[in-house]
């Protein structure tokens, strides 16, 4: 404040020193400081902020601080993710975090009808082939999605029908719920479904 007033006032340093608080030294020291040639730490500092906004821009602006720090050390800089991203921070430079992308496994419905509810939540009904429930399922391999569909009896709690498949289709429940009914025999009498 004193800097910007000295120029625009004719008041003396020592008055406005005064009237603010601060000691005439104090701002003489602030001064010199200011004016001195900046030290090892500051150039390092300054130097390595050059070279982030230039891998930032090399990057459209997606890049964060793991990344560029990678490029950074494959052009021979010698620092941490931590110091390069404090710079960025303090420089306000963001990269792009996009979140992971998830495949959908239940589409709500515009037009939902009511289906009444047989089970009453209760899925262990103590016997065995009375309440089956059944899910579908993703999981991230390395060649890509698998979609997993599984069928357990509630009294057991055992899967006893489950089928893979790399799409999402119909066949997909389908083949889980033959394969229950192979592994009980074909007896599905009075059985209820509750899907997940």
């Amino acid at each position: 404040m004193i800097e910007g007033e000295k120029a625009a006032t004719r008041h003396t340093i020592g008055r406005m020193a005064e009237l603010l608080g601060v000691s005439r030294s104090g701002y003489y020291a602030w001064a010199a400081r200011r004016d001195a040639a900046p030290g090892p730490r500051q150039a390092r500092r300054a130097d390595l902020l050059g070279k982030i906004k230039v891998a930032h821009d090399a990057s459209d602006a997606v890049n964060g601080a793991p990344r560029i720090t990678a490029d950074l050390r494959e052009a021979g800089e010698v620092v941490s993710v931590k110091t390069v991203a404090r710079l960025m921070r303090e420089n306000d430079i963001r990269g792009i975090s996009p979140r992971p992308w998830r495949p959908v496994t239940t589409l709500a419905d515009a037009n939902p009808h009511a289906i009444p509810d047989l089970v009453g939540r209760r899925f262990d009904q103590e016997a065995l082939n009375v309440v089956w429930t059944s899910d579908i399922t993703y999981l991230a391999t390395g060649q890509g999605w698998l979609y997993l569909a599984a069928v357990r009896d509630g009294c057991s709690r055992r899967v006893i029908g489950y089928a893979f498949a790399d799409t999402l289709h119909t066949d997909l429940v389908e083949t889980a719920l033959r394969r229950a009914v192979t592994f009980r025999d074909g007896d599905t009498s009075g059985v209820v479904d509750q899907s997940g």
